[in-house]
């Protein structure tokens, strides 16, 4: 039974919607009689150390006022602890709310959630860089053209918002070339020049892209979308069906799964839940039931 939770709240997330969202949720929960206690983060290495914090003093449960960014914050701490997660979705693409089924843009629905739901199970992504660092992640992990947009938005100063990451795609499309990939399975071994590799433990990213639309967060797999090189034709036409998933029956379009990743690529940036990880080589692990979460559905 959940009677006292600690609540982080991204002041950042969806464009400053967060401690709005956030304001909701907590009245929410004391109204239900759930004690709680705030935490905001000035960064995210404060969010995560006082997530960490917060797990090792002792909660109920850890909840998330944000997007998968600060999401990603509270898996870093929560993974593999016996401590579950609530989610109140505040950010731009709420991906993993997606997956277990939160009210999206109802603050004190997805609270409710966090007091009626039930405790369930999910694996993780173990994501270890080359240095040894390790990086849990929950939906997708990207690296290719996705990544090298987001890298580039990152460097822009102007314009603000969605228009950045609009113009940061047309950049990268008109400098679009085949980046050579080395990529280890389980039972294989593939050398192949690609446009992009997504490595899912769920099913989508960026608001709603089904990437690896048949990834089940409960097998103990991954599941890879690999989108071989080819002409920027076929890139135009690849984007819209990734909405729906239906980019998988593309002839350009490879999809594996396996237990064990590794993706090596030079000058190539992993980023995971939207966030960036660090530089390939990047070996990643599903690792069954890694997380709890409270959810009115089953994981």
């Amino acid at each position: 039974m959940i009677e006292k939770v600690t609540v982080l709240i991204n002041p950042l997330s969806g464009h400053g919607h967060g401690p709005i969202a956030g304001r909701k949720a907590v009245a929410r929960l004391r109204e239900r009689g759930i004690g709680v206690t705030e935490i905001i983060g000035t960064d995210a290495d404060d969010a995560k150390a006082a997530a960490a914090r917060a797990i090792e003093e002792g909660t109920d449960a850890l909840v998330v006022v944000g997007g998968d960014g600060a999401i990603s914050i509270a898996l870093q701490a929560a993974a593999q602890s016996d401590t579950p997660i609530g989610l109140i979705p505040a950010g731009t693409g709420n991906d993993h709310a997606r997956e277990f089924g939160i009210p999206v843009g109802d603050p004190a629905a997805a609270a409710d959630v966090i007091v009626d739901g039930e405790v369930q199970e999910s694996d993780l992504a173990k994501i270890t860089l080359e240095d040894g660092t390790v990086v849990w992640a929950g939906t997708i992990v990207a690296s290719g053209f996705d990544s090298l947009v987001t890298e580039r938005a990152n460097r822009m100063t102007w314009p603000k918002g969605k228009m950045r990451y609009n113009l940061a795609i047309l950049a990268e499309f008109a400098q679009l070339k085949p980046l050579d990939y080395t990529i280890e399975l389980d039972d294989q071994k593939l050398d192949a020049k690609v446009t992009l590799v997504a490595v899912g433990n769920g099913r989508s990213y960026g608001g709603g892209m089904q990437i690896c639309p048949k990834a089940d967060k409960t097998d103990g797999l991954l599941d890879l979308t690999v989108v071989n090189y080819g002409s920027r034709l076929r890139l135009i036409r690849f984007f819209p069906r990734v909405f729906k998933g239906t980019h998988v029956d593309l002839d350009e379009v490879q999809t594996f799964r396996s237990r064990k990743v590794v993706l090596r690529s030079e000058g190539i940036t992993a980023y995971a839940d939207g966030d960036k990880v660090g530089p390939l080589p990047v070996t990643i692990e599903a690792v069954p039931k890694a997380l709890r979460i409270l959810s009115h559905q089953p994981a």
